[in-house]
This record gives C-alpha cells, structure tokens and sequence, in this order.
C-alpha cells in the first residue's frame, strides 16, 4: 500500500489513515488483503476504511461471494474496460 504506513496502532492513528486510504487503492490491493498476504498494520488500516466505507464494503462482499462460486479472484478475465469503469466509479464516488 503506497498510502497510509504509519506505524501507529491506535484507533485514532488507525482512523486517520483509514480516511486517508482511497477507495482505488484499496481495490488495487484486496486479493492481498483477502489472500493475508498484507503487513498486520495495512490490514487492520484496510479493516477499518470497510467500517467507514460503505461502497467498499459492499465490494468486498462481491469478492468473497466470486471467490465463494469460482474459488479465486480472475482478476485477468476483466477486460481492460471493465477494469477502468470499476476504478472510475470508485473515484467519482470518493472515499468513505
């Protein structure tokens, strides 16, 4: 994650790098997150952006429910368009 590595565990230090995340990035990064493949630190800033995120969240359910039928992520079936409206709807909607 390029954005939030502040090392603070706090609620409040979490919190802040939490709204500092944005959506994109997080997209750009949830096969990590869901495969724990990410740092502790980026993780718990990830877990609390979904609480502050509706949008987000409701993505990550879409992933856990294709990785439930399919068994993975296909991340290279999107098409480069699909892949640019998805990133796109997440920018105009902002973060949190």
């Amino acid at each position: 994650m390029s954005g939030p590595r502040d090392p603070g565990t706090t609620p409040d230090a979490l919190h802040d790098a939490a709204v500092r995340l944005a959506c994109a990035e997080l997209v750009e990064i949830l096969t990590d997150y869901l495969e724990g493949a990410l740092p502790a630190h980026d993780a718990a800033v990830i877990e609390a952006h979904l609480a502050l995120c509706p949008g987000c969240a409701a993505y990550l359910a879409q992933m856990r429910a294709t990785i439930r039928v399919l068994g993975h992520v296909p991340v290279e079936t999107l098409s480069p368009e699909a892949t640019s409206t998805l990133l796109a709807a997440f920018r105009e909607r902002g973060p949190g």
